[in-house]
């Protein structure tokens, strides 16, 4: 049985980034082949984060099956909705905390109310292996370790609103999110 939790988060505009836990997440779905199971970890926020199991592919070596252990289409399988009530329309950039300890689970994608903009493909972490770290880089063709301020979702109102993840690379380890107005803002 999995637990679903029915939370609201609120986003304040101009003031101080919201984080949010990664397993307060509202519901999970297309989690057949792929799913986010609940971990216990003492260097993890609140003691607790999720992780995209099973893990088949961990090095370059491991075969990459697309649909299975890899998606570069967000939205496809194992997404996190998230209900996040925004106060004012406007560009939010997002921050995860992840942990990665190889090439091939240092990625995933984010959305909003169930679109997938080019703006929240490929969040990509190449920095702080074996360690929990922030970032907000999109992987690109010129850069596949990721470019820093390309990763938001453009908010068209305020009200409540689904903040989304899905899975690009299996074994991904998802902590938390933060969403900021501010493109200056680092963890």
């Amino acid at each position: 049985m999995r637990l679903i939790y029915l939370l609201l988060f609120t986003v304040t505009a101009f003031a101080q980034p919201v984080k949010v836990e990664a397993e307060a997440f509202a519901r999970q779905e297309l989690d057949s082949v792929r799913q986010w199971e609940r971990k216990q970890g003492l260097e993890a926020s609140g003691g607790a984060y999720l992780q995209a199991l099973p893990d088949t592919r961990r090095t370059h070596d491991d075969k990459l099956i697309k649909g299975e252990n890899f998606t570069d289409e967000p939205g496809q399988m194992a997404v996190l909705t998230y209900q996040v009530k925004f106060p004012a329309p406007g560009r939010y950039f997002v921050w995860v905390r992840a942990f990665s300890s190889g090439p091939e689970d240092n990625s995933i994608h984010t959305g909003l109310n169930g679109a997938w903009p080019e703006s929240g493909r490929r969040m990509q972490w190449c920095e702080g292996k074996n360690v929990w770290t922030w970032a907000s880089k999109q992987r690109t063709a010129a850069n596949h370790c990721g470019e820093p301020g390309k990763i938001w979702l453009d908010v068209p109102s305020s009200g409540e609103h689904t903040v989304q993840f899905s899975l690009r690379e299996d074994g991904f380890r998802f902590d938390q999110f933060l969403l900021t107005t501010d493109p200056n803002y680092k963890p």
